[in-house]
Order: structure tokens, then sequence, then C-alpha cells
């Protein structure tokens, strides 16, 4: 039915009546066109995605106690190592006096127990003694040996908790806000004092359907394509407020199995980040190296048509008519799209100017324009004179 109408249409703009009852034909539209594209690509598969700090660390204490300092900027850069907290260590330090003073105490026994067997020993030898006294000099002094190293160890475990007032970064990276502040009481394993994320480099993770992944793996089969599993296959990364992919990256994971709820695995590049522009949390676009085409086809997408569920274009064919041609469409590839079907090499399609064609086998006035330059205006024809 459209088809009908359109005609109709087309034949009411062919055939104009002019005064005496003559009719005239108006001239072919003219439109642009530009021949199809033949050239090697290597198509660039686009994904959404997001950054993640390599690195991310909440910093908690070890030690309870009551907070005593801040030692670094909120939501600045900070080295690993980096003093950023300090808990009231008296009462630790006092304890680690104390327990560092058992230690001492205990070694000097074990120097007054080795006194005493040595001198047992001797004794044992005139009879001065009983083999009893001697065992129980011996066993004395492996006493205080254990006794040493139990209060050695307790030492020790002191020193550590007053250590852990001292609370450093545990690697160079951007700290948050400081959540608690000096004075209030902080628990072990619990308050959360700040957190801490990496910079340089960031992670960029996305997900792709079982679709691309399937795809993907009979590339690898075929050996058009390297595995990211295997190869640090190339990425480009775009944020939301930039034209095109400007940064690089690299593909570090791809996940073991695919999320049956959702159909889709987990992958994730690797970014480098010096200037810090990339912060945890933004959204970016991700282009992912897909597969290499000898003799590709393009053009340009600005020629593509819909007509329900199918897509054409019109192509100029014998006597300059407007011919259509069903096409299936891949990926957009340096601004043209690639024509998996329906057209060949020197076809020329019609670029500009569509509208202007009513139904197929329409006469049409080409102009051959760059396939990237489809609104290029064509030189202005010279002007007939007029009729005297």
């Amino acid at each position: 039915m459209r088809l009908k109408i359109a005609a109709v249409a087309a034949l009411a703009l062919i055939v104009t009546a002019c005064g005496g009852g003559q009719q005239q034909q108006m001239p072919p539209p003219d439109v642009n066109v530009s021949a199809v594209v033949k050239k090697s690509v290597t198509e660039w598969d686009e994904y959404s995605g997001h950054v993640e700090a390599i690195e991310w660390a909440e910093i908690r204490p070890r030690v309870e106690g009551h907070l005593y300092s801040i030692h670094y900027k909120e939501g600045g850069m900070v080295e690993k190592g980096q003093l950023l907290f300090t808990i009231d260590s008296r009462e630790y330090k006092a304890t680690a006096d104390a327990a560092e003073a058992d230690a001492n105490r205990a070694q000097a026994r074990v120097a007054l127990a080795h006194q005493d067997l040595k001198r047992a020993e001797e004794l044992i030898g005139d009879r001065a003694i009983s083999q009893g006294e001697l065992d129980q000099r011996r066993m004395e002094a492996q006493q205080a040996e254990a006794d040493v190293l139990a209060a050695r160890a307790n030492a020790e475990r002191a020193k550590l908790d007053l250590g852990f007032t001292y609370i450093r970064a545990p690697f160079k990276g951007r700290a948050g806000e400081a959540r608690v502040k000096p004075g209030n009481l902080v628990s072990p394993g619990q308050t959360v004092l700040t957190t801490l994320a990496s910079v340089d480099p960031v992670y960029v993770t996305f997900t792709g359907d079982e679709r691309a992944y399937l795809r993907y793996q009979e590339l690898a089969r075929a050996g058009n394509r390297a595995s990211s599993r295997d190869v640090r296959n190339p990425v480009l990364i775009g944020l939301a407020d930039e034209d095109g992919f400007p940064h690089k990256g690299e593909m570090d994971f791809v996940d073991n199995a695919l999320n049956p709820e959702t159909g889709s695995i987990r992958a994730r590049a690797i970014v480098p980040n010096p200037d810090g522009i990339f912060t945890p949390g933004l959204f970016a676009r991700v282009r992912l190296l897909g597969e290499s085409q000898k003799d590709a086809l393009l053009i340009n997408e600005q020629a593509v048509l819909t007509d329900q569920d199918r897509r054409y274009v019109y192509i100029v064919g014998d006597k300059n008519s407007a011919e259509r041609k069903d096409v299936k469409i891949g990926p957009r590839i340096e601004g043209l799209v690639v024509v998996d079907s329906g057209l060949k090499a020197g076809d020329k399609v019609i670029i500009n100017g569509m509208r202007k064609i009513f139904f197929p086998g329409q006469p049409v006035n080409p102009h051959v324009v760059p396939m990237d330059q489809p609104d290029l205006q064509p030189p202005q024809q010279a002007q007939k004179p007029a009729a005297g």
C-alpha cells in the first residue's frame, strides 16, 4: 500500500500541466553518490564500564583506645607508610615496659637456674646431693628457659600493640574523609577511620554478553584473535565528557564463568592514570579489540534506510536509476559502517538525497562525493538561457 501511494505521489511530481495542455517531465533529482569503500579494517567492540581502584582499603584500628590525632590532609595523596592517625599510646607504652621488665626477670632466673644446675652436677660427683635433686635442678633450668620464651613473646606482643597505636598507609594512594575525630573511642577491627584508594594505574571493569563471549572464543580457535585470557589485548577508554576514546589500556582479566542470571561475563582492563584523570566510580566507555577483516566493505551510515525490520540502501544502476539493495550492517569503524552483505565493491551508493527517491527505478542525477562527506554540495550547474 505504501509503495502504491509513493508511486502515485511520484507520478504527480514527475508530470505537471502546462498552459496549453502539454505535459513535461521534471528533471531527475540531484543526489550525492560514492563508491563502496573496500579496505582492511580492525573492528572495535564497544561496552560500558566503570573505573575501580586496583588497591582499596578501609583503614581500621587494631587496638582499642582514644583517637589522639590525625596526620594527613583529607582527600589528599599519601605515601606508603605515611602516618595517618595516632591512638593514645600511654597505656600501651606502660604495658610494653612492664612486659620487657618481666622478660628481663625471666632471663635473670635462667642464669640463676643454670648456675644451680652446674653446681648440682659438680656435687653429684662427690655424692653430696641425690640424683633426684640433680633432676630437679635440671627441670628448673628448663622451666626458666621456657619462661623466658613466654616473657619475650608477651613483650613482643606488647610492642606490637604499642606500634598499632600509630596507623600508617598500607600503600600509596588518595585518602578519604577522616570518619572519626580526635577524642573518640575506637574499637579494633570495627571502627572505620578512613578509606584509601590507589590512583595509578586503575581498573576499568565491564561486562560482555554471552554472544560476544562465544564470538571471541570462536575467533581465538580460528586464530583470528587471541583470547584476552592469554594476551593483553588493547582497549581504548573514553569518559562521559570526552569525544572518542583518547586513553589506551590493555586487558587484564576475564572471569572464569558467566553469570547465569544476567547471561554476562565480567572483564577488566588496566589503564595508566599518571595525571589522576580517572577516579573510582566514574562511568567509562570501552572499546575492545575485535576481529580484523581483510577487504571489508564500508559505507556512510547516513545512506542506510529502514523498512520495518529491514535495512536497505539505494545504489545508482543502469541509466542512472535508483536501485534498492537490502543490506546487513556490521560495526561502525572510522566513521563508516561495515556492510556484511548486500553490496559489492564498486557499487555507487546514494549517500544524500534519498528522500527525493519515491520508488525503485526512479531516474536520478548523481554527483560523486567522498564517502565521508555525504553533505558536500555539488558544483552549481550552468544556467540555461531563458526561452525567448
